[in-house]
């Protein structure tokens, strides 16, 4: 009991050290709203799924708790034969019932609510994972329509330079071979722009089947922001919400439970019960109690060891489970601060080159500038605002993955 206990409070140190000037910072507007999103968990297989294990497992809790014996009715019918004498009916009838020891009782309450913690933790964890996969589809999905509408600027685009190209042609300041190429361009860009309606179909069935219900909105994806706070208080939060390290530590108990279980258990149950017999025709009767007790073996004690050792391979899982969950959170938080800086760089990049486009497509029109620079100045435009979207949506991703880990959006701390 004492080395669980410390585990638990390793454990539970950093949530403890959370700082009070922490608050929760608030998930994006434009994001699914919890009523909708809560409804399409709901209907998640596998949170479905985890939900009828956690009924069950709610049975599993009770039948444990409750003592595993019941009463036992017995009773035989002989004659009795007396040579040269008359014959006698006779009959024995009694109850008996296990008795479960009072050491035997508190740790089957344990392993009770241990099985009960384990399945909650499961319970939450499936929530979590089908949460995190809903806001990647989500996101997906809505990075791809962005991206359709960023390859028809792309053919509009094209299709510009086609006509200014025709109208320089028509002037005498283009070449024929000029034209060809603007319509190569647009070619390109057609096919460019086809892609990306693919894309957005095929994001739309992966989100619709994953997640059946799901209304067709778009919105206008967020600007990312900067993550707020310290890690060690993001690393505080997460590690108090982590529905897998509750699950790995229920299990300890669990174990711890099993191990108290076996201990016992090197007592074996006594038997007890009362009995009566008819004799001699019913000319006599006997009364009595009964008592009887298995004689422990060796493999009592083997078990007893056995399950000492599994509570030590899973208070290590515990700590493992701990540490791997650190590590991650560090990385994703590092991440999450790089790829802001990224969007950051990504943005104004792609405002550069949408001003640079404008003054090129401008330049041409006067004659300053080639139709190679047209298109390349088109190309860059195009290929910077895909940049700045990819980056958006990363960002986004690394953001609310932190906001899902700690809880902190679709009533994930409520599940």
């Amino acid at each position: 009991m004492e080395k669980l206990l410390l585990l638990v409070l390793l454990l539970g140190a950093s949530g403890a050290a959370q700082p009070q000037s922490f608050e929760m910072p608030l998930p994006p507007a434009q994001i699914l709203p919890a009523s909708i999103a809560t409804k399409l968990l709901d209907a998640d297989p596998r949170v479905e799924s985890a939900r009828a294990s956690l009924d069950a497992a709610i049975q599993e809790a009770g039948i444990i708790k409750r003592s595993p014996y019941e009463w036992i009715v017995n009773g035989t019918s002989q004659q009795r034969r007396v040579q040269g004498g008359p014959n006698y009916n006779e009959w024995t009838a009694g109850v008996e019932r296990t008795i479960r020891l009072p050491g035997k009782s508190s740790a089957d309450s344990d392993i009770s609510t241990a099985t009960l913690e384990i399945a909650e933790a499961s319970y939450g964890e499936a929530r979590h994972e089908a949460a995190r996969e809903l806001m990647l589809a989500w996101l997906d999905w809505q990075a791809a329509e962005e991206a359709r509408d960023i390859a028809a600027r792309g053919v509009e685009s094209a299709k510009d330079s086609l006509a200014a190209v025709q109208k320089r042609n028509r002037a005498g300041d283009a070449s024929t071979l000029d034209v060809n190429i603007a319509k190569a361009e647009l070619s390109d860009q057609l096919r460019s722009g086809n892609d990306a309606k693919v894309k957005a179909t095929t994001t739309w069935i992966a989100l619709t089947t994953k997640f059946p219900g799901v209304e067709r909105a778009r919105v206008a994806l967020p600007a990312p922001v900067k993550v707020t706070g310290n890690d060690e208080s993001w690393t505080a939060r997460i590690i108090e919400q982590s529905d897998e390290l509750r699950r790995t530590i229920a299990t300890a108990r669990r174990a711890e439970g099993l191990s108290g279980r076996a201990r016992a258990d090197k007592i074996p149950d006594p038997t007890f019960g009362v009995f009566t017999n008819s004799e001699q025709g019913n000319r006599e009767r006997i009364y009595g109690v009964s008592v009887s007790m298995p004689i422990p073996s060796r493999s009592r004690s083997a078990r007893y060891a056995q399950a000492l050792a599994q509570e030590d391979a899973t208070r290590h899982d515990s700590a493992l489970v701990k540490r791997q969950l650190t590590t991650l959170i560090t990385q994703n938080l590092a991440l999450a601060e790089g790829a802001f800086e990224s969007y950051l760089l990504a943005k104004d990049g792609a405002q550069e080159m949408e001003t640079n486009k404008s003054q090129t497509q401008r330049a041409y029109e006067l004659g300053e500038a080639d139709l190679q620079s047209l298109l390349l100045a088109r190309r860059q435009s195009v290929s910077a605002a895909t940049t700045a979207l990819e980056a958006q949506v990363e960002t986004l991703k690394t953001n609310l993955s932190l906001l899902i880990d700690a809880h902190w959006i679709w009533d994930l701390d409520h599940s």
